[in-house]
C-alpha cells in the first residue's frame, strides 16, 4: 500500500468499557503508516448524564468524526428495541458520509448491532472484535448476530476463535486472537492516589492505602423484572461487609433505572459512611482502581477480562456473565446476600492472584493494526460450510460432465 492512499479504518465507540477495550487498538491504528483512523462515538459516550466520555476521547488526541445520538429514555426492553431502529437510521447517514474502507465494531452492545446492520447494508467491510464469546443477557444474541454480519474477526480468546469456526466463519477471516484491552492493563502504572477517586462522584472519602471494594452491577436484560431486587441484595451484602467501596453507576440497558433507584434509595435511607458513588472514570484511572481494589464485586465483563490481566480477586454476581471464560481470580455468587458476603470474604482472605493471559498477552493492538492494513476487503459473505457444499457440488458436476 506504499503508493496507495491510507486505508480508512472507522472505529465505533458506544460506552466507557468499549473505549477502554479499543483505546490501545485506536492508538496503534493512528500510528500505523498505512492506516487512517476515523471515530464514531455513540450510546452513553455522548450523554450528559454519563459525563460525556466522548470528551475524554478527544482529550486523548483521537479524532471524533461523528457523534450519533440514538438512545431513547426509559431503560426498558421496548426503549432498547426502538433505540436499535433509531440507530440504524442515524448510523446509515453517518457511514454514508464517512465511507470508511473498514468498519471496526466491538463486542455485544445493541448500539453496535445497529451500526453493524447499517454498515452491512452499505456494503462496508466489517471487522468484529470479541466475537465467539458466550455470556448471559441479550448480549449473547447480539454478539452472534454481529458475527454473522462481519467479514473479519478479532476474537479475544482461542476458545472464541474455535467457536467462530464452528459457527461457520472461514478460518482465514480470523485475523488475530487477544483482547486489545490487555495492552492497556499489562502496561499500566498501577499507582493510585485517593484524589483520583475522591475528586469525582459523591459520598465517603476513600483512603486507597487501606483495603477497599470496587462494585459495578448492570441489569441482565433477560431478567428485567429482577433488576431492582438483585441490586438491593448486592447493596445489603456490601452494607454487611461495611468496607470502603467505590460504586460505579450502571449502563443504560433495560433495568438500569431500577438499579439506579435502588442505589439512590439505599444511599438516602442508610447514609452509608463507607460508600462513594462515581459516574465515570477515564480508562487508565478505572484500571488503576480495579488493580488496587481488594476485591471487585458485581457483574461487569470488565471484572472478568481486565481483572484477569491484573489478578484482582473478583466475585461475579448473578447470571450476566454465565458461560464466559473466567480466569482463576473470579468466583461466582448468586444474587443473594449470604452468598455474596461469603464469596467476598473468601476472596479477601485469598488476596491477589497471578496475572492471566487468557484474554491477551499485552501486545495485541499492534498485531490488530497490521492485520487491518493487510486484509483484502470484501462484501459478499458466505458461511464456510455453505461454501464447501457449493464447491463440492460444482466438483461433482464437473466430473459428471
Amino acid at each position: 500500500m506504499a503508493n496507495s492512499p491510507r486505508r480508512k479504518v472507522c472505529v465505533l465507540l458506544v460506552d466507557r468499557a468499549n473505549y477502554s477495550r479499543l483505546k490501545p487498538a485506536m492508538r496503534a491504528i493512528q500510528q500505523h503508516p498505512e492506516l487512517e483512523l476515523q471515530t464514531i462515538v455513540s450510546g452513553t459516550m455522548v450523554l450528559d448524564r454519563f459525563s460525556r466520555p466522548v470528551d475524554i476521547v478527544r482529550g486523548d488526541g483521537f479524532p471524533v468524526d461523528a457523534e450519533v445520538f440514538m438512545e431513547l429514555e426509559g431503560s426498558r426492553p421496548v426503549t432498547m428495541a426502538k433505540s436499535v431502529g433509531v440507530g440504524v437510521i442515524e448510523f446509515s447517514s453517518t457511514l454514508q458520509r464517512l465511507r470508511p474502507d473498514v468498519f471496526l465494531v466491538n463486542g455485544d452492545r445493541y448500539e453496535a448491532l445497529a451500526a453493524t446492520i447499517a454498515g452491512a447494508f452499505l456494503n462496508l467491510c466489517l471487522v468484529h472484535v470479541q466475537g465467539g464469546e458466550v455470556s448471559g443477557s441479550i448480549d449473547e444474541s447480539t454478539r452472534h448476530a454481529m458475527t454473522k454480519f462481519a467479514h473479519f474477526h478479532l476474537p479475544a480468546t482461542q476458545r472464541a476463535s474455535d467457536y467462530l469456526v464452528r459457527m461457520g466463519e472461514r478460518p482465514e477471516t480470523i485475523l488475530n486472537v487477544g483482547c486489545p484491552g490487555s495492552d492497556l492493563a499489562l502496561q499500566l502504572d498501577r499507582t493510585l492516589t485517593s484524589e483520583m477517586i475522591n475528586s469525582r462522584g459523591s459520598g465517603a472519602e476513600i483512603d486507597v492505602t487501606r483495603p477497599f471494594l470496587l462494585s459495578l452491577f448492570h441489569p441482565t436484560t433477560t431478567e428485567f423484572a429482577d433488576a431492582r431486587q438483585q441490586m438491593v441484595a448486592l447493596l445489603a451484602a456490601l452494607d454487611r461487609l461495611a468496607m470502603p467501596t467505590v460504586l460505579l453507576w450502571p449502563n443504560i440497558d433495560a433495568g438500569a433505572d431500577q438499579i439506579s433507584k435502588a442505589i439512590r434509595r439505599f444511599r438516602d435511607q442508610r447514609q452509608p459512611d463507607w460508600l462513594r458513588t462515581v459516574i465515570n472514570l477515564q480508562p487508565e484511572c478505572y484500571l488503576k482502581v480495579l488493580a488496587n481494589a481488594a476485591c471487585a464485586v458485581g457483574n461487569s465483563s470488565s471484572f472478568i477480562r481486565d481483572g484477569s490481566f491484573l489478578g484482582t480477586p473478583v466475585v461475579q454476581v448473578g447470571n450476566r456473565q454465565a458461560g464466559r471464560e473466567w480466569a482463576e481470580n473470579a468466583i461466582p455468587a448468586a444474587a443473594e446476600v449470604d452468598q455474596i458476603v461469603a464469596a467476598v470474604r473468601y476472596q479477601l482472605a485469598h488476596g491477589y492472584y497471578g496475572p492471566s493471559t487468557l484474554y491477551g498477552d499485552g501486545h495485541v493492538s499492534r498485531r490488530i493494526a497490521d492485520s487491518l492494513a493487510r486484509l483484502v476487503p470484501y462484501t459478499q459473505k458466505q458461511l464456510s460450510y455453505a461454501t464447501e457444499t457449493t464447491v463440492g457440488k460444482q466438483d461433482r458436476q464437473h466430473r459428471a460432465a
